[in-house]
């Protein structure tokens, strides 16, 4: 087995168990390993720290998977994560044969770059890493003997996959693969997914609980959803929330068919559908002095990396900014941020200074985040992507 050691004063974050060697942390790599390999992580004077899988295409150099010199990266140690990570949803009642869920979230389960999501009876499995790429001949039929899907689609984020220098083909890997897409079911809404080609696994399920909290906020208001996608937020509006009046905006014309398929499967004639540009359709609604009740805003993520967290700050501003002169006094703004480069309290200072430059009194009713089955490790807080805030604005 290859070894890679640490470079000096290197070690801290890896024996608190963070899962990601960087290529600046490392000193040497000894022995020949390959892209792929098992290597052990080591201390500058030789201590072991923990056994990873080796990536020298990525930055990420190593990702950790166990701290147990004895232990072994086989099928045991990846059918163990597995059932874990399985098991915790299961135990959370997540399984229903309509629900959906997260069954695995990466480095939070350990088991770093692979996320699992269920619909239904069907899985998506999108591989992040090439330690899972080319582990896939045997963690999918583990997967399929632990969740007993009727297929398996296995797709890869492309962003991700540059950066780790793999190929993944999106196929049906395991079973057969539903005709057209699956329906779901969320608080009792009905939602189409299209796992081939939906946005990530087809549907964003972080937010499934954050809908929930915000449509008990919506009675009897007429609400503006920017980056509806498929209209999660809108139909729990009107849905759950009793909204008077739901008006869902995306750029994606798929999204939008999306979103008016959901509406149509639910019965709801008070919330319509309009494929535009979110920036335009924003600053258009306030030249025609139009306004709002509630505004919810979940754009997709502004900033990739830490190099891009002032930029994405600036956009997040403008939206908000523009967000809160739509609403009529006393109305609530639900905003949110994916972006796991922006901390909870850079988000939380881009909103005071909207509340500033709108001279308009904010509340902050609720700080949110992912569902139960998304938890985060402290071990890697960049897990923390989601924030969602429910405010009022006065």
């Amino acid at each position: 087995m290859g070894q890679v050691v640490l470079k000096a004063r290197k070690t801290r974050p890896f024996l608190a168990r963070h899962p990601w060697v960087l290529s600046s942390a490392v000193a040497s790599v000894t022995g020949t390993v390959a892209d792929g390999d098992v290597v052990d992580v080591l201390s500058e004077q030789g201590g072991f720290i923990a056994r990873g899988v080796f990536n020298r295409r990525s930055h990420v150099r190593v990702r950790l998977y166990t701290w147990d010199a004895q232990e072994p990266l086989n099928a045991t140690f990846w059918d163990r994560q597995l059932a874990r990570a399985i098991g915790w949803r299961r135990r959370l009642g997540l399984l229903d044969s309509d629900s959906a869920a997260r069954l695995v979230f990466s480095e939070a389960d350990g088991l770093s770059g692979m996320v699992l999501d269920r619909f239904g009876p069907h899985l998506v499995l999108q591989v992040n890493s090439l330690a899972v790429a080319i582990r896939l001949p045997m963690l999918i039929p583990l997967i399929a003997q632990l969740a007993g899907p009727e297929s398996i689609t296995v797709r890869s984020e492309a962003g991700l996959a540059k950066v780790e220098g793999l190929e993944v083909r999106a196929e049906c890997a395991w079973g057969t693969a539903p005709d057209g897409p699956v329906r779901i079911a969320e608080h009792g809404i009905r939602f189409a997914v299209d796992l081939a080609a939906g946005q990530k696994t087809g549907f964003y399920l972080d937010q499934r609980e954050n809908r929930r909290a915000a449509a008990s906020y919506m009675r009897d208001r007429r609400v503006l959803d920017l980056f509806c996608y498929s209209g999660g937020f809108a139909l729990a509006a009107a849905v759950l929330g009793g909204a008077r009046d739901v008006l869902g905006v995306d750029s994606s014309e798929s999204a939008i068919g999306w979103a008016q398929t959901n509406a149509e499967l639910n019965g709801v004639s008070n919330v319509r559908f309009v494929q535009r540009e979110c920036f335009e359709m924003l600053d258009e609604l306030r030249e025609a002095g139009e306004q709002f009740d509630a505004v919810v805003l979940d754009p997709p993520r502004f900033a990739r990396n830490r190099f891009h967290v002032a930029e994405a700050l600036r956009a997040y501003h403008r939206i908000n900014r523009v967000a809160v002169d739509l609403l009529a006094p006393d109305g609530i703004l639900v905003t949110c941020s994916c972006s796991g480069s922006v901390s909870r309290q850079d988000f939380l200072d881009m909103l005071t200074g909207v509340a500033a430059k709108s001279r308009r009194t904010i509340h902050l009713l609720e700080q949110r985040g992912h569902a139960s089955d998304h938890p985060v490790s402290l071990a890697c807080p960049e897990n923390e992507y989601l924030k969602c805030l429910i405010c009022r604005v006065l």
